[in-house]
């Protein structure tokens, strides 16, 4: 009669110590979270309520003819060439292409992606970060929007002289 006992009142602590946890006790259970997050709501401010202001592109550092200039450089397996539009001295790339990049290389992902196009863009020039895997090609990048800028800037150039 005793085991039964013991048997039965140690089923019953396990049981009611299961049962404990389940109780919404602290904060971060239970409908109590829920009604704080919609309390919060209601007091703080809406950020998409706001006007979002586009913050001015980057204007390039040297001084450029308007137009559309192709520079190449050679890559890892084949040459890059980069498109660039110079419009009121601000560079867009307008494309990245490559001759013979193969797939297996880094570059040939960064050129498909637009993460070099995004990194001219940004910087306004060559003045670009390497990309882990696509060093070489990175290199052939730089070396090519060094190419089309310096056209812009042989155009000016030549622009000033028959201005003289």
């Amino acid at each position: 009669m005793k085991g039964k006992a013991y048997t039965a009142a140690g089923t019953a602590a396990v049981f009611m110590l299961a049962l404990s946890g389940c109780g919404a006790s602290f904060e971060g259970s239970g409908s109590k979270d829920a009604a704080s997050a919609e309390q919060l709501a209601m007091r703080t401010d809406d950020p998409w309520a706001e006007v979002q202001m586009q913050p001015e592109r980057a204007v390039a550092d040297a001084s450029y003819v308007d137009g559309v200039y192709t520079g190449t450089a050679p890559a890892m397996e084949g040459l890059v060439s980069v498109t660039l539009l110079v419009d009121e001295n601000r560079i867009t790339c307008l494309e990245v292409a490559q001759e013979g990049e193969s797939q297996s290389r880094g570059g040939f992902e960064a050129i498909r992606d637009g993460k070099y196009a995004a990194m001219i863009e940004a910087a306004q020039g060559s003045g670009i970060d390497a990309i882990s895997g696509a060093t070489i090609t990175t290199a052939g990048v730089k070396m090519a929007v060094e190419d089309a800028l310096s056209q812009a800037e042989a155009k000016e150039t030549a622009a000033e002289n028959e201005g003289e």
